[in-house]
């Protein structure tokens, strides 16, 4: 999604317009699925259920600031942990399934 760019790279979407309408678009078409990033985009596809998946990969640091993931969402979403990965940074990677 974007009000800015006029064009985006190889491996991109550029989708403009209704978000619901435009994901859902794109979801029934063919291929391995869908990855969103930001927190903006992330909250307003969850409002709409639009995230089947979520995965989240936590780094061993603690700055005390930026943006709170999922903040002000409007309920509560519930979700079963499928996969776990431990890097040797230690930064953990977690895949959840929506339960629906």
């Amino acid at each position: 999604m974007s009000s800015t760019l006029d064009r985006v790279d190889w491996n991109a979407e550029l989708v403009r317009g209704d978000l619901g309408e435009a994901v859902r678009k794109l979801k029934r078409e063919p291929g391995r699925g869908l990855g969103v990033g930001g927190v903006q985009l992330a909250q307003a596809l969850t409002e709409l259920g639009l995230i089947d998946e979520y995965e989240f990969v936590v780094h061993p640091r603690i700055a005390g600031h930026g943006p709170t993931l999922f903040a002000g969402l409007s309920r509560r979403v519930d979700l079963k942990l499928v996969s776990r990965l431990e890097y040797g940074s230690g930064a953990v990677a977690m895949r959840y399934e929506r339960i629906r």
